[in-house]
Parts: C-alpha cells; sequence; structure tokens
C-alpha cells in the first residue's frame, strides 16, 4: 500500500491505506452479444467459449446475465451463478434468432434495431443494483449506428455505477498480432478506457484464450482503500493512481462514497477523524462533455 499514491482533482498524493488484489471477490458480469455488427465470425463458436470459463475462470460465486442485441434486446440469463450447462443455453438461446435468419444480415428481418450505446446504458441500469464487481463485456464492433444516449452519457453512467466495460472485437488471423496500440481509436475505446476496461481483439481461433485473459485481468485488478477527504464536496470528482517507480497509466473503475450526515458530525459523541489522515482535495474540476 505504500506505493501507491491518489490524488483527488488533481491534489496532493496521499497514501492508500490498504490495496489487494480483486482475487475471488465475487464478479455480477454482463455479457452483451452484438450480431448487428461487423463481428459476426466471433458469434459461431461463442457459446462453448463462454461456457468454457466456469467452473475455473469463473466461481459459482459469479453472477452472470447474457443478453443479445438483435432486432430487440433479448435476455436469457439475469444474475445466475455461473455454470458451463447454463452458459452455453442462455447463450445459445440468445443467438437463436439470429442463427434462424441464417446468420446474416436481413434486412427484412428486424423492422428496428437495438442500438450499442442504447443497450450498453440499460445492462448498466440492471448491474447497479447487483453486488459484486461489477462489469461488463460486449462482443461487438464498437460501431453504435444511432442511439438516443450519447456515448458520453453512457460514459458518465458506468462510472456513477461503479460499472467497468470491456469490449470484445473481430480481428481476422492474420492480424492476430495486432497490439492494443494498433486498434482503431472510436468512441467505444474511450468509454472502455474511461470505466476501468479496455478493447480487446480475438478471432475464431484465439476466442477462448482471450476469454479467459478477460477474466484473469480482472482477478488480477487491484482494490485500493483510502479515507474518506475530510471536506469532500457532492458531485463528480478526479481520481488518479499512481504507482511509485513506475509509469504505468492506471485506469480505475468509478466508486460513490457516501458523504457524511451533517447530523451525525454535529453530534457531540461523534469522535472526529484525524484530519491529517484524510486526502485533500485539489481545485481541478473533470470534463463532463466531450
Amino acid at each position: 500500500a505504500n506505493r501507491f499514491g491518489i490524488s483527488i482533482d488533481d491534489g496532493p498524493l496521499f497514501r492508500a491505506t490498504h490495496v489487494r488484489p480483486e482475487g475471488d471477490d465475487p464478479i455480477s458480469l454482463s455479457i452483451l452479444l452484438d450480431v448487428n455488427g461487423t463481428d459476426r465470425d466471433l458469434l459461431k463458436k461463442i457459446d462453448d467459449a463462454i461456457a468454457g470459463l466456469a467452473p475455473l475462470s469463473l466461481r459459482p460465486r459469479d453472477h452472470v446475465s447474457i443478453y443479445a442485441m438483435d432486432c430487440f434486446l433479448i435476455r436469457t440469463l439475469h444474475d445466475e451463478p455461473a455454470d458451463p450447462v447454463r452458459l452455453k443455453s442462455a447463450v445459445d438461446a440468445a443467438l437463436q434468432p439470429w442463427v434462424s435468419r441464417g446468420r446474416r444480415e436481413d434486412k427484412h428481418g428486424c423492422s428496428s434495431r437495438v442500438n450499442l450505446w442504447d443497450a450498453l446504458t440499460f445492462l448498466t441500469d440492471e448491474l447497479y443494483d447487483l453486488p459484486g464487481r461489477r462489469v461488463i463485456l460486449a462482443v461487438t464492433d464498437g460501431d453504435d449506428r444511432g442511439s438516443k444516449y450519447t456515448w458520453n452519457q453512457l460514459r458518465s453512467s458506468a462510472q456513477l455505477r461503479a460499472v467497468a466495460i470491456f469490449g470484445l472485437r473481430y480481428v481476422p488471423a492474420v492480424e492476430q498480432f495486432m497490439s492494443l496500440n494498433d486498434l482503431p481509436e472510436g468512441a467505444f475505446n474511450v468509454v472502455c478506457e474511461l470505466s476501468g476496461g479496455l478493447v480487446m481483439s480475438a478471432n475464431e481461433s484465439s476466442l477462448e484464450k482471450k476469454l479467459k485473459l478477460f477474466t484473469a485481468m480482472l482477478r488480477g485488478r487491484y482494490i485500493v482503500e483510502f479515507p474518506r477527504p475530510l471536506k469532500g464536496t457532492p458531485g463528480p470528482h478526479g481520481l488518479a493512481v499512481k504507482i511509485d517507480k513506475s509509469h504505468a497509466f492506471i485506469r480505475s473503475a468509478g466508486i460513490s462514497v457516501p458523504m457524511p450526515d451533517p447530523a451525525v458530525m454535529a453530534d457531540p459523541t461523534t469522535v472526529p477523524s484525524d484530519p491529517s489522515r484524510t486526502p485533500e482535495l485539489g481545485k481541478r474540476r473533470i470534463l463532463t462533455a466531450p
């Protein structure tokens, strides 16, 4: 913990009080399968790949929800313990309308379609009421095609609800050595990075490996604890985390910090916290509009 420095609103760095790997903390995971994009080849064997995550990468304590973004937003599993049979069945059921149309673009199959920002905003709202570490994995090309919500509204919602969004994008086998820096820039990348996630690439042969890498990254995240600021103010704040002797860029997932009850603080029996051990807020305010 003494290597972790934290700054709020670009204020002075202060030390974390406790740091540990996420490890076996329960995860609430929502998986979104986008059949409207260009990543359909990634969906051909995704039922077996997702089912293969249990019981080693995903444990029974982890709960999973399965959605497909098709003509409608389809949910076939909601907050159920990770079980390989249940996961495979839910993925197959979610993809069944798309499979019935022949796994091809059918212009007459849908009168309207669900769009990416709207779907992810809905999943974020659904996750907010669930316990555990909240995560979305979106198997999508990352292109939105006309949502009523903007990507920035989605980003704000994910941060306020402590939901980390990860993306899995199809890359042909000939480009399998593409680095993260080679992925095309776009709003989806920004949403993932600013919510504490990132965008990964995969193809048919690497899909299973990349899904296991995704869950390993979740287990390897750090939980950083720090005291509540003595003079904290309501509203969004910028949080930066640094590690001594490291140039790593750290993406932090959003958190909610409750404000102290004024009545409790005014009670003469309340033991005040030590001001020297609480963070000092900076004066920098985060951007809330792109």
